[in-house]
């Protein structure tokens, strides 16, 4: 809290920023004028999982979600004695490719939000590169700088319109709106079935596959590829405009923020570039939270990789600025591994006991996870890999286990660095990271050790809200908000050096590479099932585990008896 606000005296003006995730929704309020966290609130979310592969959430709830961390924000700001008032602006960053259908005219999603790391549309994936030349996954690359898999929009609302009746029959009778997290929540806040604006960003739209990013504009090509109706798609708005006014909800019994602009919506991804001052070509970021994603600067040309990585708008921070444009490495799964770990396998209650756990050995003793529970996004784009750990033996215990999680993560951000510098032709010199896992100092040291350059971490965690909250403030009609760099005095970095020898890195790496090909082929779609994975094809990683820590109680067992 600044000095200001603690004596109750004239204070900066606020922007709040809304940053819904994966796994929670957020509000937070920042200093406009030194990008200061003043005040939060967080409100975690359930995850469905109705059948194998498939992820869900509540679309209602995410939106209720929301509304409640505006309220308790605003009341621990009243707390403080600090006028709401003086927030001028909201922004917001959105889990991307979460795709939800809903009736514009009761307000009511048609179906649970299919998440982005859902599977289910693998079936409808083989389905379409069926009609393609040659079966090419990128074969609209120059238009989308996408390759055709079960992550993006386009796949996710084919199945909806091919699968739901509801979406189908609301589609025919012109009642169905489409829209990625962020359309849904502008459009609820801004009025809903009274009003609102049906609206995306660039950031969010260049994630769907219906989105030309050459031309930025909606493709008709692609729609009828995807047998998608442009009727139903948002309008795309730059990533830093007035989109419309908070509207006052039955959910928010204060009416707080009521007549404050949205102005500010990007992607989390390129929310987290924002915030992280990455506006100069070359200048990167890797954001660990539910997955992992780094994105590299490339300018206002979109440039395109030839080492599976993806091309993806960076952001446009007005109407009548230009787009930039960023390379992108996906990993699906990151701090999900170790969300994992303690739900699934209950080796710990909370992630910092896991990273406890982690910090007693030094060493994995050769123990290795791919968390391919998605397959590997990334640079291989494998949609047949599954989960796997490897290198067990009678001396493997939980420490190892969840030290080798760690270095999961970690492995995996190499490989898309690596096929970063492999685009980029310059080796980046350093990463700056951010995201919910950076807390984990010893995760840091052992991504710095793992890359071989040095990793710079801001003290600001909250970076992707920040990043939002800067193209809110910023906004034409708003101007709050310098983009200058040097103003963001608040903000301080800590750096993490390599410790390990470019041998003993060499040799980690390798024997991770064996164990990425090992988890590949485990499963293949079988159409008969509907998308369900064939049994004889796959290995679930809870069965693998469980049998393998099993067996080894017993052996130590037998072998304790025997002796």
């Amino acid at each position: 809290m600044t000095a200001k606000a603690a004596q109750g005296g004239p204070m900066d003006p606020l922007v709040g920023s809304i940053d819904q995730g994966t796994s929670s929704s957020r509000f937070l309020v920042f200093n406009s004028k030194t990008s200061e966290l003043i005040s939060l609130h967080q409100v975690e979310l359930k995850q469905n999982f109705p059948k194998e592969g498939w992820v869900e959430q509540d679309a209602k709830e995410i939106l209720q979600s929301v509304y409640e961390c505006v309220e308790k924000t605003c009341e621990k700001l009243n707390q403080l004695n600090i006028d709401i008032s003086n927030i001028k602006a909201i922004g917001i960053s959105n889990q991307r490719e979460t795709t939800v259908v809903w009736d514009k005219f009761t307000g009511k999603p048609l179906y649970n939000a299919i998440v982005w790391l859902d599977l289910r549309t693998q079936p409808t994936v083989d389905k379409l590169l069926e009609k393609i030349p040659g079966h090419n996954r990128f074969f609209f690359k120059n238009k989308t700088g996408l390759p055709l898999t079960t992550y993006f929009s386009a796949v996710k609302l084919h199945w909806l319109l091919e699968n739901v009746k509801e979406v189908k029959q609301a589609v025919q009778e012109g009642r169905a709106l489409f829209g990625t997290i962020d359309s849904w929540l502008i459009w609820s806040l801004t009025g809903g079935n009274n009003g609102g604006v049906h609206c995306t960003d660039v950031t969010n739209a260049s994630r769907t596959m219906l989105f030309n990013i050459n031309l930025l504009k909606w493709d008709a090509e692609l729609c009828k590829f995807f047998e998608i109706p442009m009727e139903i798609l948002p309008k795309v708005r730059s990533s830093s405009e007035i989109y419309g006014l908070m509207k006052i909800s039955p959910s928010l019994s204060s009416g707080a923020l009521t007549g404050v602009p949205i102005s500010g919506c990007l992607g989390d991804q390129s929310a987290a570039l924002v915030g992280q001052n990455c506006f100069k070509d070359g200048q990167a970021k890797n954001t660990y939270g539910t997955g992992c994603f780094l994105l590299c600067n490339t300018g206002e040309k979109p440039a395109f990789s030839e080492h599976g990585l993806l091309t993806t708008i960076a952001y446009k921070m007005g109407r009548d600025k230009p787009a930039y444009y960023a390379l992108e490495g996906s990993v699906a799964i990151a701090g999900a591994l170790i969300r994992w770990l303690r739900d699934n396998l209950d080796i710990a209650k909370t992630p910092n006991e896991i990273a406890k756990l982690a910090a007693e050995v030094g060493s994995s003793h050769d123990c290795y996870i791919v968390p391919a529970f998605s397959g590997l996004y990334a640079p291989y784009w494998d949609p047949t890999a599954r989960g796997i750990i490897c290198g067990l033996t009678q001396f493997t215990n939980k420490s190892h286990i969840a030290l080798a999680a760690l270095e999961a993560v970690c492995f995996q951000a190499r490989e898309i660095l690596d096929a970063m510098n492999n685009d980029c032709g310059m080796p980046l010199s350093q990463v700056q990271v951010d995201g919910g896992m950076t807390n984990n100092k010893h995760l840091m040291q052992i991504q710095a050790d793992i890359l071989g350059i040095p990793v710079v971490k801001p003290s600001m965690h909250e970076i992707s809200a920040l990043g939002a909250a800067m193209a809110a403030g910023a906004a034409e009609g708003v101007g709050v908000w310098s983009l200058n760099p040097e103003d963001l005095t608040a903000v301080t970095y800590e750096r993490f050096e390599p410790r390990i020898s470019s041998e003993e890195r060499a040799r980690r790496y390798d024997k991770w590479k064996k164990a990425v090909q090992k988890s590949m082929g485990w499963t293949m779609t079988d159409p008969r099932k509907n998308g369900e994975t064939n049994i004889f094809c796959s290995l679930p990683l809870g069965i693998f585990i469980m049998g393998s820590l099993i067996m080894l109680i017993g052996a130590r067992y037998i072998a304790g008896n025997c002796n």
